[in-house]
């Protein structure tokens, strides 16, 4: 993962574990004093959300344990590589667009960021500028010219 991915894992887990994770029991609590817990909605809903907030945890937890971080900026490729920015053109129409190649986690194809395991991912990944890659999409095979190769 990039460091940002990496940063903002440790963030996610900082919240939950400093905001939520007490909140959460404080739902608990309340809704305890409410009564009856077999016909307590509340104390059902608090419950349930205290597993998934557990279960995030340990989550996030392994998965930095097992991070590898690339820092894109470190490197310097003449192909694509996890970590790229890739600047492509559909040679269809000549749109252009611009994507980094970033782990699973981290991906956000409206904020221009696409997962290593992605279809246009892998076809881009040991391509050079300059160079055409065919992608499977739903709507049909789309072709690509690579235009660009950066790493920030």
């Amino acid at each position: 993962m990039t460091p940002e991915g990496h940063r903002r894992l440790h963030e996610e887990l900082k919240k939950l574990k400093a905001v939520d994770r007490p909140k959460n029991v404080a739902d608990i609590e309340h809704a305890r004093s409410l009564g009856d817990l077999s016909e307590n909605a509340e104390y059902h809903a608090a419950k349930e959300k205290q597993g998934f907030i557990a279960s995030r945890i340990a989550e996030i937890e392994n998965k930095l344990a097992q991070a590898h971080i690339i820092d894109p900026s470190k490197m310097n490729h003449q192909k694509v590589v996890f970590g790229a920015t890739v600047k492509i053109s559909d040679i269809n129409n000549g749109e252009e667009i611009q994507y980094q190649i970033v782990g699973a986690d981290e991906s956000d194809v409206r904020g221009g960021k696409i997962s290593i395991e992605s279809p246009i991912a892998k076809s881009l990944i040991g391509k050079e500028k300059g160079d055409t890659v065919k992608v499977s999409t739903p709507k049909g095979t789309k072709e690509f010219e690579i235009l660009e190769i950066r790493f920030e």
